[in-house]
């Protein structure tokens, strides 16, 4: 409790000392001090200081957990002014390294076993030192050379006590703050809270780790080292060591002959190729975690460390963004209004007519632009912020794409400013709805799922049929209006037409399920014709009369 209360205090300081004074006095006890600001404001060093780079000087004093939490904020453009976020965006993640001897203490504890037991080679100078962990180099018995990821002493103790402290100011900021309730703090920490409290623990991130190299085994475009499982835990993680050119040295990689405009396009294929093949995308791509090997110049390579934050995307996400995309660049707002309706995106009562309206005056400026010129990210923020006046709910999920799309798209760009995002995007989008939406996507739908619906149409059945019998005789309690009563009798009546069409239908599609199984896409449209028939056929067998 007291190490709290001092650091509440250090914050405090903190925030007087880089002139945030409206932070500073807003805690109640405190805002009848606010006279004190003409005061201070004489004697601050950084008055002539932005007040952007006051905010980020100020997260950096505060340490790890709140530098974390800026680098969080870097991307919510949505949220803050563009030149606040520009500036968070600067936030390094570097600290001083704790000893090694710390670092080996934390192995041999974690893994039971004497350091020389693990490794025939153990670097005590670290490669490399972050907030939340740092990095020594080593070699296994087999002679593997590996870098040793060790999660930072007491870490957890003073992330946590940090995030209680937000929280409480979260919710200050909300109460007090004039424009608290815009800018959801309260949201914004836990939803922080989540992220680094699973960065903690390295054996998330070497499953997600493993599960992108799966993704790209074989890929020309990226690779991810091997993670050694059993020298994984959760404050340590054994990984295969790699050498390659910083992403953000170009000049470096010019001076090697390195084929930018190809790596720049790359970049773009392994984001669109990780969302809309893979749903499953390194959220967390900013230069410090990129490398490139360079050893084939002509045809280079990207090298993905640090797997700690993953985003995924269910089907339907997928198709409102390459939906989306596609509407977009083809200037059909009203196909962007309705999907925004269509996946529930906003409420169903919303007037489409209006929000095409809305959607037309944001979209039709950018179209100003030369077409590679469109940044794909900041349509996506647009939309993002356009839909929120009409009460859409923002999703985790978006929120992480987001972020990774306008790293891609920075990154892409800052390699090769004439790269056309949408000629190199626009393959994988057609090809996912194509894919995904096509005839063909849903004949192999109804053959996925057919075998579930025949296990369970005896219950259904079975529920409807007891269902039924206690309404006729009276024993059902339900609510219900003499409409109803009448609907249920005449659906008693019709039970067993209803089973024998039922199961009609079944055998039907199931005979042609197997029968055209074999058909070409070409040869598509008679087979999945006949199959939408029957499932329509067997669906009306089951539907209750009105």
């Amino acid at each position: 409790m007291v190490s709290r209360s001092l650091r509440m205090v250090k914050i405090w300081w903190v925030l007087l000392r880089y002139g945030l004074y409206d932070l500073a006095f807003m805690v109640p006890g405190l805002r009848h001090l606010r006279f004190l600001k003409p005061i201070l404001a004489i004697f601050n060093g950084h008055k002539k200081t932005p007040l952007p780079v006051r905010i980020r000087l100020a997260l950096e004093n505060l340490g790890p957990t709140f530098i974390k939490l800026g680098q969080a904020l870097s991307t919510r453009y949505d949220l803050l002014d563009k030149e606040i976020v520009d500036e968070l965006i600067k936030l390094q993640d570097q600290v001083p390294a704790f000893p090694s001897e710390i670092a080996i203490n934390i192995i041999e504890r974690s893994f039971d076993q004497k350091l020389d037991a693990l490794f025939i080679e153990f670097e005590t100078t670290p490669i490399a030192a972050a907030s939340i962990a740092q990095v020594h180099g080593a070699k296994l018995p087999n002679g593997q050379e590996v870098v040793v990821k060790v999660v930072r002493p007491n870490i957890h103790k003073v992330i946590k006590r940090d995030i209680g402290l937000m929280q409480i100011l979260a919710q200050m900021v909300e109460r007090y703050y004039p424009d608290g309730k815009r800018l959801r703090p309260v949201e914004i920490v836990e939803e922080y809270a989540r992220t680094i409290l699973n960065e903690l623990d390295l054996t998330i991130e070497a499953a997600n780790g493993a599960q992108l190299r799966e993704n790209f085994k074989g890929s020309k475009e990226l690779y991810v080292p091997e993670i050694y499982l059993e020298y994984v835990r959760k404050n340590v993680l054994v990984m295969e060591r790699i050498s390659g050119v910083p992403v953000g040295d170009i000049a470096k990689l010019k001076e090697l002959g390195v084929n930018i405009p190809l790596l720049a396009k790359r970049s773009v294929d392994i984001f669109f190729k990780q969302v809309f093949e893979h749903s499953f995308f390194h959220a967390d791509m900013h230069p410090g975690n990129i490398f490139v090997d360079v050893t084939d110049p002509s045809d280079p390579t990207y090298i993905a460390l640090d797997f700690g934050i993953i985003g995924t995307l269910n089907e339907d996400d997928q198709h409102y963004l390459a939906s989306n995309f596609l509407a977009f660049f083809n200037r059909d707002y009203l196909k962007v209004a309705q999907l925004h309706v269509e996946s529930g995106w906003v409420p169903p009562d919303t007037s489409v007519g209006d929000f095409e309206a809305v959607i037309r005056s944001l979209c039709e400026p950018i179209f100003n632009k030369p077409l590679k010129d469109i940044s794909f990210g900041a349509f996506l923020l647009s939309l993002f912020q356009t839909a929120r006046r009409f009460k859409m709910e923002m999703q985790p999920q978006l929120m992480l794409l987001q972020k990774t799309l306008f790293a891609i798209e920075g990154l892409g760009r800052e390699l090769y400013p004439e790269l056309d995002l949408w000629a190199t995007a626009k393959p994988y989008l057609v090809e996912f709805v194509k894919e995904k939406r096509g005839p063909k996507a849903l004949f192999k739908r109804y053959r996925r799922e057919f075998p579930v619906w025949v296990e369970q149409l005896p219950d259904v059945m079975q529920n409807a049929n007891l269902t039924l019998r206690q309404a006729v005789k009276g024993s059902l309690k339900v609510n219900l209006n003499h409409k109803e009563w009448d609907r249920l009798a005449s659906i008693q009546r019709e039970e067993g037409r209803r089973r024998i069409f039922g199961v009609i239908g079944a055998v039907f599609l199931l005979a042609l399920l197997l029968k055209f199984e074999g058909f070409e896409e070409g040869q598509l449209l008679i087979p999945a014709s006949m199959g939408v028939i029957s499932l329509l056929f067997f669906y009306l067998s089951l539907r209750k009369r009105k």
